[in-house]
């Protein structure tokens, strides 16, 4: 019996990310239309400089609306273990139980461009472990931030095997079905960890903050790729359910530039 066979059905759910452009009321209208349409998680990523801090932003977030708030991804190479542990606890404390901490290594250079030492894969790594362990202490008995660790080489899995509730596995754009099917399913399942998706795609739109803006829609549908989803809300939802199926995936996080489109999809599937 594979791993797959042996993990247990998630229900579906569906994240956003949603980074605030040049108006903020537009934005703020558009985190109520995201919790209306029924997402479970408004996410925000880490790009110092860019967008306004995650802390602040995910906490007028969560004012908003009652949805889940989350990083996507706190960057590693950017950030010290203790302040991202305690920025993490601190927006689960004031989200009531809301908030979920996403972490991976961060892109590569990213720390450079933003003058910043160069960090090491390793030190990335134990960065990410130290943060987990903080976030941990400052939780105690009483509070558990659920945190999303985004994944790699073998190195990061076992980490996240380790230490997180959920994984979003970084998958190289030129993956096809098959090599994505089996890097997942090479993931042990000796605990029960939900497997979430990065979907950078949709139809011929690429989101921001999600990927490269030279991406190819083209290229990834004659690759088969799994970074992209269809445009048409019955043939997403189609594909959605047989990734679950086939692969494991139950979380699927999308840019806000598709949230609208994919709505009769969360309509259909969250919760199922």
């Amino acid at each position: 019996m594979n791993d797959q066979a042996r993990r247990a059905t998630r229900p579906f759910r569906f994240g956003v990310v949603a980074p605030i452009g040049s108006d903020l009321a537009m934005w703020r209208d558009s985190v109520r239309r995201i919790a209306d349409s029924g997402y479970s998680t408004l996410l925000m990523p880490d790009v110092p400089t860019w967008q306004p801090a995650i802390g602040p932003t995910l906490a007028t977030a969560a004012a908003l609306t009652d949805l889940r708030v989350g990083s996507w991804v706190y960057a590693a190479a950017l950030r010290e273990p203790w302040n991202t542990a305690w920025e993490a606890h601190s927006l689960s404390v004031l989200t009531e139980g809301r908030f979920e901490m996403g972490i991976g290594a961060g892109r590569p250079g990213i720390e450079v461009e933003l003058g910043l030492p160069a960090v090491s894969p390793a030190e990335r790594r134990a960065r990410m472990r130290d943060t987990v362990a903080a976030l941990r202490t400052f939780d105690g008995s009483d509070l558990h931030t659920p945190v999303v660790m985004a994944v790699s080489g073998p190195k990061s899995q076992a980490l996240a095997l380790e230490v997180a509730d959920g994984v979003t596995f970084v998958l190289p754009s030129d993956d096809d079905r098959v090599e994505t099917t089996n890097r997942v399913r090479d993931f042990p399942a000796d605990r029960d960890i939900e497997l979430g998706q990065h979907v950078a795609a949709v139809g011929d739109g690429v989101a921001a903050f999600m990927a490269g803006p030279n991406l190819d829609t083209a290229a990834l549908r004659a690759a088969d790729s799994l970074v992209i989803l269809p445009s048409d809300p019955a043939a997403a939802a189609e594909e959605i359910q047989r990734r679950r199926e086939e692969i494991g995936f139950s979380y699927f996080v999308i840019g806000a530039a598709f949230a609208d489109t994919l709505a009769p999809v969360v309509a259909k599937l969250a919760g199922q």
